[in-house]
């Protein structure tokens, strides 16, 4: 498989991996062949890259991090409790009570990460834009649970942040719906209603009988920053829990790497490099390069161009050095097709990846 921009796709092209809405639902199955009315689809929805079969990586093959069953099974509890909440009166009095589910799904989650004998953040299931925080409440779940094994936190330790990390942004719940999906930039009175978030969502789950009190202060916290410029009470580093500060990198990932109604999603690299423009201010350095060396900055199937002028597709990640991978060069530094060979940037260390392209050659831009 490939990944290719959307603004890339031909007709005739057949769809890789399967494309999900944010409720979990597919869109478009794997196999499908791609036609003019579906391309223009995708781009109306806001989809910005999505896997591709081609004949020269017929042998990559992109898994998730869960089980499709576990997966789907979370997406839709997020779902059915969010949507049960939106307006519902009582919330933040301790009136209306979360749903059990949630304890059984961290459960399933930490049980399928657990198969993983080396866990990384790899760049997930293509969803389209609408109804972003279901997705982007698992994605953060599962980035910080990545980071919280990496960093050697112990199974209880990892079921109380994996769900301040599932539903730190269950506040959003309680704001105004056309504040949350706005397409343009917020208002200085929006903007402070969509920041109320982190304390109604602090309310919420501290009245809740079977959800740890650290998980409420992740919801309360994870807009924080070390220098004190975040939001809502401006905590500096000691004064934010630890779990909150690897939830706000997390957070800040996934926001960064997504399709957005009002911004074109980032490449993993690019995310990267901007947290880092961070280090030392926004984020502890200790946890942001713990955070580069569990991602995968040059995902499955993304095509390169190499420091020799030559460029491929990325076909292996070694968890030990993941921003070198291994390449499978398909041309040759003028852009002509050679004989496909594989050059491990893990052991050719003359060698860097120096630009994202897409299939044909032509430099990527999401920026």
């Amino acid at each position: 498989m490939r990944l290719v921009s959307v603004n890339r796709l031909q007709a005739g092209m057949k769809l890789g991996k399967k494309i999900y809405n944010d409720e979990g639902l597919v869109l478009l199955a794997d196999g499908v062949e791609l036609t003019d009315a579906l391309i223009k689809r995708l781009a109306k929805i806001d989809i910005g890259y999505i896997y591709i079969e081609d004949s020269l990586t017929e042998d990559v093959e992109i898994t998730g991090m869960l089980q499709d069953e576990t997966r789907n099974q979370a997406l839709k509890v997020v779902r059915n409790q969010f949507q049960k909440m939106s307006g519902a009166s009582g919330i933040t009095k301790g009136f209306y009570h979360l749903d059990k589910k949630f304890s059984k799904v961290m459960d399933s989650i930490l049980d399928d990460l657990a198969t993983q004998e080396d866990p990384m953040i790899m760049l997930l299931d293509m969803h389209t834009a609408d109804n972003y925080l279901y997705a982007h409440s698992l994605n953060v779940c599962l980035y910080t649970l990545v980071l919280g094994i990496a960093y050697g936190y112990s199974r209880e330790e990892l079921r109380v942040i994996g769900l301040g990390a599932l539903l730190h942004d269950i506040g959003k719940t309680q704001i105004p719906v056309k504040i949350v999906q706005k397409a343009g930039m917020l208002s200085d009175e929006e903007f402070r209603h969509m920041q109320a978030h982190t304390e109604i969502g602090y309310r919420i789950l501290k009245e809740e009988p079977n959800i740890p009190l650290l998980a409420a202060h992740c919801a309360l916290q994870h807009h924080e920053r070390i220098d004190g410029s975040g939001y809502p009470r401006g905590l500096t580093g000691p004064q934010i829990h630890e779990y909150a500060k690897w939830l706000g990198v997390a957070d800040s990932y996934d926001a960064m790497t997504s399709n957005r109604i009002y911004k074109k999603a980032m490449l993993p690299h690019q995310a990267v490099e901007a947290l880092y423009v961070g280090s030392g201010t926004l984020y502890e350095q200790k946890q942001l390069e713990l955070f580069r060396d569990r991602v995968a900055i040059y995902p499955l199937g993304l095509t390169v161009k190499l420091s020799t002028g030559e460029s491929g597709v990325v076909v292996k990640i070694d968890p030990s050095t993941p921003h070198r991978p291994v390449v499978r060069v398909l041309n040759g530094p003028e852009g002509e097709p050679v004989v496909p060979f594989e050059l491990n940037l893990g052991s050719k260390l003359s060698v860097v990846i120096v630009d994202v392209t897409d299939e044909d050659g032509a430099v990527v831009r999401t920026t």
